[in-house]
């Protein structure tokens, strides 16, 4: 599904971005010279069939992963200028991520696992904080479910418990790596639905990697990668 994008600001973009891995007869050109723009307050579906360089895209504009060469640039931060350590804060601070495996934690429970990046990051939890948290439960439907722990809910709540801490911060952009891999059908509509929720009513910037047509349909924008490059 393709829609008029509501601002032309762009909240990421790449520019002659190649990837290579290997040597010799086993170099492996995973990029070849992407050219990307991501506008920002949208929801944006990476896709293309295994081995297309759709997942190691994503990762150089996360910061996840360096290029060969090109460059990429977030919320007006070329990633090629910071060190690592400069690097780590960036992403902590600026980016969400929402992978396939959920990572919570699980001895903590929802509500708090929602707001760990904010403590990993040395922050003091306010209130503020916590009724951003609580908003965003209400958004994602978990408001009843922060008492739990990752144990205690369904796949699709953890998903949604990992969306929320992804959104927590505040981020530039949200990336999202197939991340209803793990979910039937069912529960995979009701994430991407709440994905599509966090751009339409909180204004975020999602960018999500996904092999499923499916999934792609609740993106603004489909971005399909073949061979390494933008097809």
């Amino acid at each position: 599904m393709t829609q008029t994008p509501l601002t032309t600001a762009v909240a990421a973009s790449a520019r002659g971005l190649t990837k290579t891995y290997g040597r010799g007869d086993a170099e492996v050109h995973a990029l070849r010279g992407v050219d990307l723009d991501l506008s920002a307050g949208t929801f944006t579906a990476i896709m293309g069939p295994s081995g297309s360089g759709k997942s190691t895209l994503m990762h150089c504009l996360a910061g996840l992963d360096q290029p060969t060469s090109g460059s990429v640039t977030v919320a007006g931060q070329r990633l090629e200028s910071l060190s690592d350590d400069q690097l780590t804060v960036f992403r902590r601070e600026r980016l969400g991520f929402v992978f396939q495996a959920f990572n919570l934690l699980p001895m903590l429970t929802a509500g708090q696992n929602i707001l760990l990046p904010l403590e990993l990051a040395g922050r003091r939890i306010g209130a503020a904080d916590r009724e951003r948290a609580l908003m965003l439960a209400d958004v994602l439907a978990l408001g009843d479910r922060l008492g739990h722990r990752p144990s205690e809910l369904s796949g699709g709540q953890q998903q949604r418990v990992a969306i929320a801490r992804a959104l927590v911060t505040e981020p530039t952009v949200v990336f999202a790596d197939e991340p209803t891999g793990n979910l039937d059908s069912t529960t995979s509509a009701e994430v991407l639905d709440h994905l599509r929720r966090s751009v339409r009513e909180l204004g975020q910037t999602v960018v999500m990697v996904t092999h499923e047509p499916s999934a792609a349909a609740y993106a603004d924008h489909v971005v399909t990668v073949a061979d390494g490059r933008i097809a």
